[in-house]
Formats: structure tokens, C-alpha cells, sequence
């Protein structure tokens, strides 16, 4: 398989992960779900994605589609379009599938994924998280990790805009 090729096996519609979630579920995999928009990819969504990674066997990255963001971060996101962050992400080696959904939260994806672990930031409380309570019906567990200090989307876009 071309590596390009290879990328775009790991970007999956709602419908086709289903197929795929049931597979993985087959082999006993320990799923891991994250989510954002992951606008410009950094040094500090590296450090959250890997860390996210060794906390299962599956990665699935939930991503905002373009009219997510919009509605989450205003109308001068996204700064790259859907096509080009799912790509991005799907070439992380660590990085399973990712699924781009267009609501603002992906609760819906959350139960449709029903991950044995659910990933955020630490600047979330765990109830506070989106897909907690799916979660605790069935003992999954909801973790935060730190930021890597200094990197944010916004700082770099901020940072752009200055210069």
C-alpha cells in the first residue's frame, strides 16, 4: 500500500468506523478516544496525542469539521480545512482512525465509539468532559492530561497576526 494511501485508510466517515470498531473490539483492543479541532498542528498536540496513544492499544481522534469550528472558535477558523487536519493527523503514526463529526460536541460519536478510555486536557474537570456519563455506564474511564506549556493554536495565531 502507497503511504499516501495508507493516510487516507485512517480517515473514516460515522458509518465506515462502525465496521472497524467492531473489529478492533474482536481482537480485544483497548480503545482511546481524544477530540478537537487541531487547527495548526504543534508541538504540544504531539505531546497530548502520544501520551493519549500509551494509554490503549487504538487511537481515534474526533475531529471538528469545519462547520464545528466555526461554531466553536468563530468565523476566522478553521485556519486549514477538515480534509487537510484529518490528513495531517492520519499520518501520526500512533494515530489509528480519525472521524470528523460536525457537531459541536462529539457526544454522539462517543456512544456510537463507546472507548474504553476517554482522553481530554487537564484544563477539564472529568465530569465535566462531554461523553462522561456514557462512560460510567459501562466503567470506562475519563483521564486529563497536562499541556505541554507554551503551545496553543491560538498563541500561534496570535504570534502570525503580530508579525
Amino acid at each position: 500500500m502507497k503511504k499516501l494511501d495508507h493516510i487516507k485508510s485512517k480517515i473514516f466517515s460515522i458509518d465506515d468506523i462502525k465496521t472497524k470498531l467492531a473489529l478492533w473490539r474482536f481482537k480485544d483492543r483497548r480503545i482511546v478516544f481524544t477530540n478537537g479541532c487541531f487547527d495548526i498542528l504543534h508541538l504540544g498536540h504531539i505531546d497530548y496525542l502520544s501520551k493519549a496513544a500509551d494509554l490503549g492499544n487504538i487511537l481515534i481522534i474526533g475531529l471538528n469539521s469545519d462547520v464545528s469550528v466555526k461554531k466553536i472558535k468563530g468565523n476566522n477558523r478553521p485556519i486549514m480545512d477538515e480534509k487537510s487536519r484529518a490528513a495531517i493527523l492520519a499520518s501520526i503514526s500512533f494515530v489509528d482512525a480519525v472521524v470528523i463529526f460536525d457537531e459541536e460536541t462529539p457526544y454522539n460519536l462517543i456512544n456510537l465509539v463507546k472507548p474504553d478510555v476517554l482522553v481530554k486536557g487537564d484544563d477539564y474537570k472529568p465530569e465535566d468532559i462531554v461523553g462522561y456519563d456514557i462512560l460510567k455506564t459501562y466503567g470506562g474511564k475519563v483521564i486529563t492530561l497536562d499541556f505541554l506549556p507554551g503551545y496553543s493554536t491560538t498563541a500561534i495565531e496570535k504570534k502570525i497576526k503580530n508579525n
